[in-house]
């Protein structure tokens, strides 16, 4: 008789995220991501060696004053749901289209791409708020001769250091050109990587005190996976970025000047670290699951250890006691004037004899 086949199991398709699918063609500027904004706001900031002018404003025409000027221009861009915004200052910047689509596409994995006049580069911006929850955020920058674009998804990020050189004339960011402006962003991104690794090596130290202390509880299981994710989304952003930068210390454009090229070696060094700490600390993560589960397999192993010492103990009693429980007429035991107490104490004896040898085996 033919055996019956199972029913495969059906993937459930509807207990999936939902995404939103968009068929446009190439070059079509739409916003594809998760923080809606309608307002798009841009902070301008011109300066020179000795010229500094700081605008902020909701209108992104008013930067059209500031292009072919013998200054550098710094654009901050915040929010990409408006897109008709940006496309408009993609345009009067000459951006091809192909960017001001990727500008847009907030799951764009960092890259780096060179045209003619500027650069385009994709990073990600991680930081963590006040309740120690990660944002993740898509940045785009886009370099030129005597400008520099940057794109985000909402307001906040880790560029106040910059905006505080220029404001204070600090370092050589001032007397420096576009290219170091690039640098001096990059390096603001890479330098919060340190502290996002240094917030994720506390958050696994705090995990695996609670496991070595017997404290776990099944709330650790869901702590471990979230953490898990964190890894991930952390790695995604820092190992693409690692070859973005190898690619631009190289690249051979008359847009970065040599002397800018030393720093960008230290960033790559920077990149570096970054990436071998989160490769480390990613196999820690994933060994805090093992941990767990020995501990919980330790639990139990003394838990079944105190049974099983229990049970071998009342074994020889429960024996002891079922023999002279049977009800047989001629048990000569039963005759004895003080059967009753010499079969306590035999088993007195007998407990006590078990927990000595049980000791002597340091099983107790």
């Amino acid at each position: 008789m033919a055996k019956p086949i199972k029913k495969k199991r059906k993937f459930r398709l509807d207990k999936l995220p939902k995404r939103k699918t968009v068929n446009q063609i190439p070059g079509a500027v739409t916003y594809r991501g998760s923080k809606e904004k309608l307002i798009t706001k841009a902070e301008i900031i011109d300066y020179s060696k000795s010229h500094l002018e700081h605008l902020h404003t909701e209108n992104v025409s008013d930067a059209f004053n500031f292009k072919d000027t013998d200054r550098v221009t710094w654009i901050n861009v915040d929010g990409l749901s408006n897109s008709r915004e940006i496309e408009i200052l993609g345009e009067h910047f000459e951006l091809h289209p192909l960017i001001q689509e990727d500008i847009v596409t907030t799951y764009q994995r960092p890259k780096l791409d060179e045209y003619s006049d500027y650069l385009f580069l994709v990073f990600k911006m991680l930081h963590y708020n006040d309740n120690a929850e990660m944002i993740y955020e898509h940045v785009s920058m886009v370099v030129g001769k005597d400008y520099v674009l940057t794109f985000q998804e909402a307001d906040g990020d880790v560029f106040d250091g910059v905006r505080e050189r220029l404001m204070n004339d600090k370092g050589r960011i001032r007397q420096a050109g576009a290219d170091y402006l690039m640098f001096a962003l990059l390096d603001a991104v890479i330098d919060n990587y340190f502290t996002v690794i240094e917030t994720l090596s506390d958050k696994i130290e705090v995990l695996e005190d609670l496991l070595f202390e017997s404290k776990a509880t099944d709330d650790i299981t869901q702590d471990i996976q979230e953490l898990k994710k964190e890894v991930l989304k952390i790695r995604r952003a820092i190992v693409p970025l690692r070859e973005v930068i190898n690619r631009l210390e190289k690249i051979d454009t008359p847009l970065i000047e040599d002397r800018t090229r030393n720093y960008i070696r230290d960033l790559y060094d920077h990149i570096i670290q970054v990436s071998e700490s989160i490769d480390l600390y990613r196999e820690m993560v994933w060994g805090l699951m093992d941990m767990y589960m020995t501990t919980i397999s330790n639990k139990m192993n003394e838990i079944m250890k105190v049974l099983t010492i229990m049970a071998s103990i009342f074994i020889p009693l429960t024996f002891m006691a079922g023999i002279y429980g049977m009800n047989f007429e001629y048990m000569p035991e039963l005759k004895l004037k003080y059967g009753y107490f010499i079969l306590w104490g035999l088993m007195f004896v007998v407990l006590a004899l078990m927990i000595w040898y049980f000791r002597r085996k340091k099983w107790l």
